[in-house]
């Protein structure tokens, strides 16, 4: 955006809220009751989004989510073929096996890195694409919005919401704790699981624990989860190879803030009767977060 603008928004703002300084004044929006964003404009054209509202509990049953682990490459989709699918990122490479209804982007550079495959998603009509309101903007500048066949729906992490002070990672209990439909990791308090993704989304350093958030709130029962491997981070995305491959944070963050996320996941999705099976059976994700299973099996 504007370095004018940048600089403008930087000097008349306190630093809590820098991270809008790309969004102003292109992006206008507008808030519904429950707090999420109901109406987006950039630059002075709408764009059209979905109500998160009307999407609350709208669907039940199965969901097969897949992630980018390598086992994605060894697993058999065959009995799984009757399911809606989410994708979230690279996942579209998949799509001979099966087409896909929802979709998950709120990595910024995956615009940029796979800008071919982002042109595919969005030119599917059916489906339905959660992003950020940087990603609308992504794809307004790298895409063009008269490009874009598919619905979106507009999602925000809790802690850094557009145009809304910044939430530190050490004070989100202390911010949250009133709010209802927010539930706090035992093992740190600072983990969080919204059951109600109006009020925003909680990263924990994996775009799958959004994918949980809000595959929840839609209203599937059973999540059933491929490439969710969170092991050999070394090894190139399934649909990637030795020469293109990202850059991976995974194993730094595994520890500390993927593996604890992901244990408060599970309880909260167990206390909801959701069950949640993962199909890479080498997974560094125990049996005790989810139960890992053949797709044979289910």
């Amino acid at each position: 955006m504007g370095t004018f603008f940048k600089q403008i928004y930087r000097y008349t703002r306190p630093r809590c809220y820098r991270h809008n300084e790309n969004l102003w004044p292109y992006i206008k929006i507008e808030r519904g009751d429950a707090g999420h964003i109901s109406a987006l404009s950039f630059r002075h054209r709408s764009i059209p989004i979905a109500d998160l509202s009307a999407l609350q509990g709208s669907q039940s049953g199965d969901v097969l989510l897949i992630a980018s682990g390598p086992s994605v490459s060894e697993t058999n989709f065959t009995p799984l073929q009757h399911l809606p699918v989410m994708g979230v990122n690279g996942a579209w490479s998949l799509r001979p096996v099966g087409g896909f209804c929802l979709y998950v982007i709120v990595d910024m550079t995956f615009f940029d890195q796979r800008l071919s495959l982002v042109k595919d998603i969005v030119s599917d009509p059916q489906v339905l694409l959660f992003t950020t309101v940087h990603g609308i903007v992504k794809l307004a500048t790298l895409v063009g919005m008269d490009s874009v066949c598919c619905r979106l729906a507009v999602i925000e992490d809790a802690c850094v919401k557009t145009y809304q002070p910044q939430v530190r990672k050490e004070d989100v209990f202390r911010h949250f704790q009133s709010e209802n439909g927010i539930s706090f990791s035992a093992q740190d308090n600072n983990i969080a699981f919204s059951q109600d993704i109006r009020q925003g989304i909680f990263d924990a350093g994996t775009v799958v624990y959004w994918a949980l958030q809000i595959l929840q709130y839609l209203g599937y029962h059973r999540i059933i989860i491929a490439g969710l491997d969170m092991n050999n981070f070394h090894q190139p995305r399934f649909y990637e190879n030795e020469k293109n491959a990202a850059p991976s944070h995974l194993a730094s963050q595994f520890e500390h803030v993927i593996e604890p996320g992901f244990i408060h996941a599970s309880s909260v999705l167990q206390s909801m009767n959701i069950e949640v099976l993962n199909l890479s059976l080498n997974s560094a994700l125990g049996n005790h977060i989810f139960r890992k299973v053949k797709s044979d099996d289910i």
